[in-house]
């Protein structure tokens, strides 16, 4: 059901050398660093928790969790209905070849201001 979850922090250095050293006991390491915006932990090659961060982040951050998605078709079924159930479209189906090839994935803030996704992963470690 859950893809991956990412959490936003003010401090994204401090923020990595927390998680580099709480998580490393778990076997659990940095498996794709995003640079100023955050990075992605997890094992194998296959990042499933993200730290992060953005210009003007507050005390009250969002919280950011994927869904995964059968098939392409699931990620704009999913994007359809929430636009229709009243979400924000923060970024339409596409391709996301920055996070890898074959990365297709829909993004909606819900109501109460989380960022909501469904991605599909046609060519990647999870395939």
């Amino acid at each position: 059901m859950l893809d991956h979850v990412g959490v936003n922090c003010s401090d994204l250095d401090a923020a990595k050398a927390f998680y580099d050293t709480v998580l490393a006991p778990l076997g659990y390491g940095r498996e794709m660093d995003m640079g100023e915006y955050g990075c992605g932990y997890g094992r194998d090659g296959d990042p499933a928790f993200w730290v992060g961060t953005f210009p003007g982040v507050g005390p009250n951050r969002e919280v950011h969790i994927a869904f995964e998605a059968a098939d392409a078709a699931a990620v704009r079924a999913f994007y359809d209905a929430a636009i229709g159930a009243g979400a924000e479209s923060l970024h339409a189906p596409r391709l996301w070849p920055e996070y890898h090839e074959g990365y297709y994935g829909a993004f909606v803030r819900d109501r109460d201001g989380n960022n909501v996704e469904a991605v599909f992963h046609r060519a990647g470690p999870k395939d």
